[in-house]
């Protein structure tokens, strides 16, 4: 069987959670003899074409950008000519162009379309775009939401119920390296004190900002790990207002952030927008059984960090109860690490990359049926 995967970006141009969740189902799928294409844009195309991990990237010119979408003339063809090469085609939502490429296209193909979320910042354009997302959606054979909580929160995947099912995205342990002994010293003789740790591109609605609030209202440590366009303004709040608890670590390679992963009391994840669908930051920090502090958005969030179970859910934009929740867990070592057990616990049932691999295999042997 070969699955052609179509999403915007792909590695090695970027490399995001569409992207990290495309990867391990075309690597995991390999051993049930799926053979796996992906095609996204990219700037320079004939540079970043190559194969990764069993599979081929494909990419063709990125013409321009507008509203966080990438358009091409050339894609059209390259996806008819890969298409007809593939038998199912794998759509990951949303990406406007990618509606109209279907939408152009001849093929006759199974499809299946993974919802990683709803249109959320570009809204005053959906207006001129519904009609043809709907179009797209009723077209494709399969839907998955990617949570529950997802599922049953957005209005547009309500209209699709009869054909839609929910597969969690998950994460292959494999592929994090396990920190040394001696990397573990040196990240703990700079950072002696219990200390909570948030990993994520600073984007406007990661809520970081709120996490800075919060800040304020405890001494506890607070290691801010990822880039972004929000990082100017983050950096001069803190420094505006004296937070000597919150450090800005910028981008690490994967064995830093594993060293402090196992160093961290817990982990803090406080995006208050629907534009968190998921958080695979949090499968993460699963992964390592950490207590997890997270908003309630009613999206997959929720899903990974049960309330009282796994960590803490607070509402978004609440400084006060961010902050309130970070002292709780601090203070309680025999709740953090019930939390923690009860993580780790949860990734290993739920949210590893096997289990995500099997379900959309699944899907890919009945759609050819």
């Amino acid at each position: 069987m070969r699955v052609l995967h179509f999403f915007k970006t792909y590695w090695p141009d970027t490399f995001g959670g569409v992207e990290r969740t495309i990867h391990a189902i075309a690597k995991g799928a390999a051993k049930y003899g799926v053979k796996s294409d992906v095609l996204s844009l990219s700037r320079a195309p004939e540079q970043n074409s190559r194969e990764f991990d069993g599979h081929m990237a494909h990419k063709v010119k990125l013409d321009f950008e507008f509203a966080s979408t990438g358009f091409s003339r050339e894609v059209f063809g390259r996806f008819r000519d890969l298409s007809e090469e593939a038998d199912i085609v794998h759509y990951h939502f949303p990406w406007p162009v990618m509606d109209v490429v279907h939408l152009a296209s001849s093929s006759k193909k199974p499809t299946i379309v993974t919802y990683h979320s709803d249109i959320v910042k570009q809204r005053f354009l959906l207006p001129f775009y519904r009609p043809i997302m709907y179009r797209f959606l009723s077209s494709v054979d399969r839907i998955v939401a990617t949570s529950p909580n997802y599922l049953a929160t957005s209005e547009i995947l309500q209209r699709y119920l009869a054909k839609t099912t929910v597969i969690p995205l998950g994460l292959d342990e494999q592929d994090y390296p396990r920190a040394s002994n001696d990397m573990k010293r040196r990240w703990q003789a700079r950072f002696p004190r219990p200390f909570f740790l948030f990993v994520g591109v600073l984007r406007y609605y990661k809520g970081v900002h709120i996490l800075l609030e919060a800040a304020r209202k405890t001494e506890l440590d607070i290691l801010v790990v990822g880039e972004g366009p929000m990082e100017a303004p983050l950096r001069a709040y803190a420094k505006d207002h004296n937070l000597r608890n919150v450090h800005f670590l910028g981008a690490l390679p994967d064995s830093d952030k594993a060293s402090l992963l196992e160093l961290s009391a817990g982990f803090v994840f406080p995006s208050h927008l629907r534009s968190e669908a998921y958080g695979l930051s949090l499968v993460e920090a699963a992964m390592f059984g950490k207590p997890m502090i997270s908003c309630e958005i009613g999206t997959g969030t929720s899903y990974i960090n049960l309330d009282g179970i796994t960590g803490l859910v607070v509402p978004p934009l609440d400084s006060e109860a961010l902050a309130e929740a970070m002292k709780k867990i601090a203070a309680s070592p025999s709740a953090s690490m019930r939390y923690g057990d009860n993580a780790r616990r949860r990734y290993l049932e739920k949210l590893g990359a096997e289990k995500m691999v099997d379900l959309y295999c699944e899907q890919y042997e009945r759609l050819v049926k």
